[in-house]
């Protein structure tokens, strides 16, 4: 019988390997690949221990239905040289990210307390018009709109968004904003736009210092 935990990497078998390097490269949903989530369930432990070796650790929602990497804390105690360098690198949002995310965390709030509906897909538009009432008024709205609509191919890159095929402009919004995106996160930020509002400043530009909690 073949163990996760006592194999060597050149003897693990082929359905391992592509969940790890699946995780690797992002999220892993169910609902988007359930034949590789199926192989994640079978092989969690050893997929589990074999990122524990990179400084990684594996988060696994089987309710929500995702999984992903995310960089494990070092021991209490440990000395900054012994630490092991990152792979899931910390890099800044900005602005525009960073508002996206909570309208978007805010929106499956929403859904699931009024429909209690499992999926939460939206356009690319509704995206544009839920941003633009935060933003300051401009004299070429085009420009803007194009703006938020790179942050939202930068976010469906980060895997909170997933764009349905053959569905034109339609996407799903990832649940696993519900692991990235916590109640203090969104208080945090909603005192931002307050303190901003009272002052009457303009937002600042999308290369802040809010750095990705992954």
């Amino acid at each position: 019988m073949w163990s996760d935990t006592e194999a060597n990497p050149g003897t693990l078998p082929s359905e391992f390997s592509r969940v790890a390097i699946t995780l690797m490269k992002g999220v892993l949903y169910r609902d988007a690949s359930p034949l590789l989530w199926q192989s994640l369930l079978r092989h969690q432990p050893g997929i589990r221990d074999y990122v524990a070796v990179l400084g990684l650790e594996l988060l696994v929602d089987e309710g929500e239905g995702y999984a992903f990497l995310r960089q494990a804390e070092p021991p209490e105690g440990t000395a900054p040289s012994q630490e092991l360098p990152r792979l899931v690198p910390q890099r800044p949002l900005g602005y525009l990210v960073s508002l996206l995310l909570v309208l978007l965390r805010k929106k499956i709030a929403e859904s699931e307390a009024r429909s209690g509906e499992a999926r939460l897909i939206l356009t690319a538009d509704d995206m544009v018009e839920m941003v633009r009432l935060f933003l300051p008024d401009t004299a070429n709205e085009v420009r803007q709109q194009d703006r938020i609509r790179a942050q939202i191919g930068r976010i469906a890159e980060m895997g909170f968004l997933r764009k349905l095929p053959g569905a034109g402009d339609r996407y799903e919004v990832g649940r696993i904003l519900k692991a990235f995106i916590n109640a203090q996160w969104i208080a945090d930020f909603d005192r931002e736009l307050s303190a901003y509002a009272r002052e009457e400043e303009t937002p600042p530009e999308p290369d802040d210092d809010r750095e990705e909690s992954a």
